[in-house]
């Protein structure tokens, strides 16, 4: 997802995957399937299958942690703040773990062509030989537009055209 806020230092774009669920959702799917798993298994065990137990644990644990990682990694979120000398990444999950300056007159916004035509492209800012992955978990929607928002405020955008060797499946 793609929000532009207007900061006092410059534009602001703050880039976050799409959530379809909360926490709380998740939990209600989970506490959901652990009573229905009880209810089986209560029935299993009385018929004396008692050896479903521990791996109906296990199934329930696994899909908790599944679950819960995949939560986890959608509350990662990417700021882009644009200012008339610099741009300012910064990137973490639930806070900020990780920041870069660069210039922007002389950084530029690399456009990698997707290497399926269902999937968005892979973009990236390079300044000099640094090179840091921008928004991977955008859809293809919310990349063009951020790439449109990006053109619009004179970055240098430069796709990359796809190696012919790309196209043999």
């Amino acid at each position: 997802m793609l929000q532009q806020l207007q900061n006092d230092e410059g534009k602001l774009l703050l880039l976050t995957p799409n959530r379809s669920l909360s926490w709380r959702g998740n939990l209600w799917i989970i506490t959901g399937l652990f009573l229905v798993s009880l209810c089986v298994v209560t029935g299993m065990v009385l018929l004396g299958a008692w050896v479903v137990l521990p791996f109906t644990g296990l199934e329930l644990t696994a899909l908790f942690i599944g679950l819960y990682h995949t939560a986890r990694n959608c509350h990662r979120q990417e700021v882009l703040v644009i200012t008339p000398d610099t741009l300012r990444l910064e990137k973490g999950i639930y806070r900020k773990q990780v920041e870069w300056e660069l210039p922007r007159h002389y950084t530029r916004v690399q456009v990698h062509p997707p290497r399926h035509r269902m999937t968005p492209s892979k973009l990236s800012l390079m300044h000099r030989d640094t090179e840091i992955p921008l928004a991977p978990f955008l859809n293809m929607d919310d990349t063009e537009t951020l790439v449109a928002v990006l053109e619009s405020q004179g970055l240098r955008v430069v796709r990359i055209r796809p190696a012919l060797e790309a196209y043999w499946f």
